[in-house]
């Protein structure tokens, strides 16, 4: 049976930086990841990473149906490779507001504020642009400006001007609100992702395993410490992995929990229930489920200059020839170049983030309308409504049942209103207008003449989520927090978790750099405590 020091249990955004920092700390670690390697092309060309979607580099998890999105199952893809989210997302680059960390620590996540958080930010990052004092630029993280500009994602920034948001160089600077384009996880025309900008430094070191295709299913214990891992490979074949210190859950606010409750950590009445022993009875081991919802606001394109048809034939060519001689050209693109953060329903800070595709997009169930034309994707960045995962079964690979409570609240869906109202009001700016030929699902009428019953409807229709899911291990000290601000796990010795689970509250903006930011304190976390046993011990 082999030994480490530590054992990392998934290999995304969190998963990749705890394990990079502790072998630079001169510890051998086993890094497990469920997919392959991150060796296709399309994860690191930019503007590729769409046709990674669907594919086995992706979970494609998805909800029960949910009540108030008219009884849909919403969709969920997460990554599944190396770099998990950071490997298939849009590459964006955000923070949150300084807002958010402050409420992480009033709601008991102490030493989680901004004044906290944002030396590990900067440690992290490696921003082009952007330095002292709010950025880093010497991180693994590299942060960069697109240099290929849609007609459309242009005419947005100029339009969301001309309604009244004022433009910013920097949604992660002092203020978030306003409209301009955002900076990307990329670097000289190529994605940094957590495996890149982490593993990359690490992964010819002897004191590193990576292992790919290996799925954990759940934890060993030794009465109440964690000591290993019990893994599925591709070929159907198990295996033990023990480990010295301890072992780090990183599979993300979907797995994570699915993998506590079979290791017998969770709610006991649930585990009971499903014929599972319990080892430890942790009650809010996968409830506080938050994630992003957008609904999309669709317009036709009088000429065809949407991105619809550039993946074929002569302009495929011509793109990939552009990226290949010279890094440059629509290939370089993340695709959703522009955006906004605006105080939708006049709360006093951002509540709605606009994600722009300079196309017409659907979801993964759901056909786009045909031709070429533009989507504006208003998100409610701080939503109130939570859900709560629970397994099926026993059986590890049974998947989980998942109600994500979207929409449950009421102020939810008001937010998501306001956005999509916002959004039609920059779609009639000179800017836009120039180039659309009337708006698509809605009424080509003025806001006010459409009822607010018609807004609410069709927001239940669309609604889909921005790939954020947060919160179902959250770190505090209240009975139902999962884990404490130092990312133990409450209750049992030598386990920890980093990753997007442990967020008290989901952050006003893309979750990638929070994770990552998490996993550098996590490692940090567990370094100092090894150190402390050392000292104990000398």
């Amino acid at each position: 049976m082999e030994t480490f020091d530590y054992i990392v249990a998934g290999g995304g955004s969190g998963g990749c930086t705890v394990a990079s920092r502790l072998v630079e700390a001169g510890c051998s670690v086993l890094l497990l990841e469920a997919g392959p390697r991150d060796n296709h092309p399309f994860i690191h060309i930019p503007g590729t990473f769409i046709r990674v979607h669907g594919t086995r580099r992706t979970w494609m998890y998805r909800t029960d149906a949910q009540a108030h999105v008219n009884g849909r199952e919403v969709f969920i893809p997460q990554g599944r490779t190396l770099g998990g989210g950071s490997s298939v997302n849009a590459m964006i680059y955000i923070r949150g507001q300084q807002q958010d960390y402050d409420d992480w620590a009033a709601a008991g996540a102490k030493g989680w504020s901004w004044a906290d958080v944002l030396p590990v930010f900067r440690r992290a990052e490696g921003n082009r642009r952007l330095g002292a004092p709010l950025h880093g630029t010497d991180g693994p993280l590299k942060v960069s400006d697109g240099t290929h500009r849609h007609p459309l994602s242009v005419a947005f920034v100029n339009a969301a001007m001309e309604a009244g948001v004022p433009y910013t160089e920097d949604f992660n600077g002092a203020a978030q609100e306003g409209v301009g384009y955002y900076q990307t996880t990329t670097d000289a025309g190529r994605r940094c992702s957590a495996a890149v900008a982490y593993l990359g430094r690490v992964r010819e070191r002897r004191n590193l395993s990576v292992r790919t295709g290996m799925e954990v299913e759940r934890l060993v214990f030794e009465g109440r410490r964690a000591v290993g891992v019990i893994v599925r490979a591709d070929d159907g074949s198990r295996h033990e992995f023990r480990c010295r210190e301890e072992v780090v859950l990183s599979a993300g606010a979907l797995a994570t929990p699915k993998i506590l409750m079979h290791s017998g950590v969770g709610d006991g009445v649930h585990l009971r229930e499903l014929g599972l022993g319990v080892l430890h009875d942790l009650p809010g081991v996968g409830r506080n489920f938050q994630d992003h919802l957008a609904a999309s606001v669709y317009a036709r394109t009088r000429e065809p200059i949407s991105l619809l048809g550039h993946d074929r034939g002569m302009k495929a060519l011509r793109h990939g020839l552009q990226y290949v001689t010279a890094r440059r050209g629509l290939l370089t693109s993340n695709v959703i170049e522009s955006g906004a953060f605006v105080d939708a329903t006049g709360c006093g800070r951002p509540d709605v983030q606009f994600h722009v595709v300079p196309t017409l997009v659907g979801d993964v169930d759901r056909a786009p309308p045909e031709g070429h034309g533009l989507s504006l994707n208003p998100c409610a960045l701080r939503p109130k409504s939570r859900g709560t995962l629970r397994l099926r079964s026993a059986d590890p690979h049974d998947g989980f049942a998942l109600d994500a409570g979207f929409l449950s609240d009421d102020d939810d869906l008001r937010v998501l209103v306001a956005g999509v109202r916002f959004a039609r009001r920059i779609m009639r700016a000179p800017s836009l207008a120039w180039y659309l030929d009337g708006m698509l699902m809605l009424p080509n009428l003025d806001d006010d003449a459409i009822p607010q019953q018609v807004y609410e409807d069709y927001v239940r229709s669309v609604a889909k989520t921005v790939f954020h899911p947060v919160g179902t291990c959250r770190m505090g000290a209240d009975p139902l927090a999962v884990v404490s601000p130092e990312l133990q796990v409450r209750g049992l010795d030598g386990l920890c978790i980093g990753d997007a689970s442990v967020m008290p509250l989901i952050v006003s903006g893309n979750t990638n750099a929070p994770t990552i930011m998490i996993g550098e304190r996590c490692a940090d976390f567990m370094h100092a405590r090894r150190q402390a046993r050392v000292r104990r011990a000398a």
